[in-house]
């Protein structure tokens, strides 16, 4: 969902990842489904910046509690 959103928005990973303030790598694992070692603030940022939409946001995080 992340990816999708990212691209919609048209950040590359590089820049996305710099207004988080995180490497690329991390927003890649993020990207891809690894939220394990991934900050709430940073996750809460990218929620943030691509503007995803509240019911998209339940659905975010009801996948990554599982």
């Amino acid at each position: 969902m992340l990816k999708e959103y990212r691209i919609k928005n048209n950040y590359t990973l590089e820049e996305l990842a710099e207004l988080c303030d995180i490497s690329w790598r991390n927003l890649f694992r993020i990207e891809n489904g690894n939220y394990r070692y991934a900050k709430f603030e940073t996750i809460a940022k990218l929620l943030t910046i691509l503007k995803i939409p509240d019911t998209e946001i339940i659905k975010f995080i009801k996948e990554t509690s599982k």
